[in-house]
């Protein structure tokens, strides 16, 4: 089993269809009148945006709860970062606290790669965006999306197309979709 999710090139086949799979039922969990399950009652998620964000910190958030997690919100303005307090200064705080899992977008490539393999910290670390690197959980989603509606995704030829280049969704979509078989053309 992963310990991190920091780069969608990091899942198999087996890991990507799992997780559509997984996703897919707990689609049910909006019907239903108790809308959570307990699979994360006693655990803490952090989810550490140094990056303005609506639905993808909302997201994480509500997926958290309705899992039972404890979430506690970061947000770098207002907070000691602002005062010069580095990013292994704030996962060693995270590390006193005991979180189990850290959600982070951050405005530098690479920031979720550092704090997962630093040292720091031993939380799980998922990649929520990182510069213009990549953003698997967007990834996901939209593969969670193709799948539903178009089925398996082996042979389905798929164009990605706008600011390729900078653009950490299109590399981490061309990364997945290849692993799940699509043939993937990018146009920017």
């Amino acid at each position: 089993m992963m310990k991190h999710l920091l780069s969608a090139a990091d899942l198999s086949r087996d890991d990507a269809e799992l997780i559509l799979r997984t996703s897919e039922e707990l689609r049910s969990l909006a019907d239903r009148p108790i809308k959570k399950l307990p699979a994360l009652r006693g655990r803490t998620v952090v989810n550490l945006f140094f990056e303005d964000s609506t639905r993808t910190r909302i997201s994480f958030e509500a997926a958290a709860k309705r899992l039972s997690a404890d979430v506690i919100n970061f947000s770098g303005k207002g907070s000691s970062l602002s005062k010069g307090e580095s990013l292994k200064d704030t996962a060693m705080t995270l590390e006193a606290m005991g979180a189990d899992a850290v959600v982070v977008r951050h405005w530098a490539s690479g920031a979720p790669h550092l704090l997962a393999n630093a040292g720091w910290s031993r939380s799980s670390v998922i990649n929520a965006g990182d510069g213009t690197h990549e953003h698997p959980t967007q990834a996901l989603l939209d593969a969670f999306t193709m799948w539903r509606h178009l089925g398996n995704l082996d042979g389905r030829r798929v164009a990605i197309v706008g600011d390729v280049l900078h653009s950490r969704v299109a590399r981490s979509n061309a990364l997945l979709l290849k692993t799940l078989g699509a043939e993937v053309t990018l146009v920017g």
